[in-house]
């Protein structure tokens, strides 16, 4: 499994030392309250269990799961990654970051990174991914990193007993290669 840097970043596959710190900065109400999946409070030992699971993924070729790594520091941010279908040769993308290090550009630039590694090196299709209408940090992200807005999908998840609307963005392989 190759490492993937960018000029602030190191992005590798997680391992299960990320455990505590993992678990310290997604257990943030702010960071669960616009994620899909995340839950908070977050689950004492959820973190080895999740780098346990994706680390079978990744095994299995259904997907990476990379943590964000301050090139500078060393230190861990929060995760991203993706989930592979390989009959459609395409892939979800999915992130999270821990709240001291939003609105600096580190998710744009490791959603960037992680594009060209689905269409470099995976030669993926498309690649896809979803956010909460009322999370237009993350929408803005994908747009950055050359995603299309797709559609909203109305009250379509239930999060905390609410229905959530979902926007999607998506870029195709031909798209890609003409930002590239």
């Amino acid at each position: 499994m190759s490492v993937l840097t960018t000029e602030r970043l190191i992005l590798r596959q997680l391992e299960e030392g990320d455990a505590d710190e993992l678990e310290r900065l997604i257990n943030d109400y702010d960071v669960a309250r616009t994620t899909l999946n995340i839950p908070y409070p977050y689950p004492k030992g959820g973190a080895l269990s999740f780098i346990r699971h994706r680390a079978e993924v990744l095994r299995d070729g259904a997907g990476y799961s990379f943590g964000i790594i301050n090139k500078e520091t060393n230190g861990f941010m929060g995760t991203i990654g993706m989930q592979l279908d390989n009959h459609n040769n395409r892939a979800e993308l999915g992130y999270w970051l821990g709240k001291p290090f939003w609105n600096q550009g580190f998710v744009t630039e490791g959603v960037k990174r992680i594009t060209a590694f689905g269409f470099d090196e995976l030669k993926l299709h498309k690649i896809h991914a979803a956010a909460m209408t009322k999370n237009p940090a993350s929408s803005s992200v994908m747009k950055k990193a050359g995603m299309k807005y797709e559609g909203t999908l109305r009250q379509h998840y239930l999060k905390w007993d609410a229905y959530e609307d979902i926007d999607y963005y998506g870029i195709l392989r031909e798209e890609y290669l003409k930002l590239s």
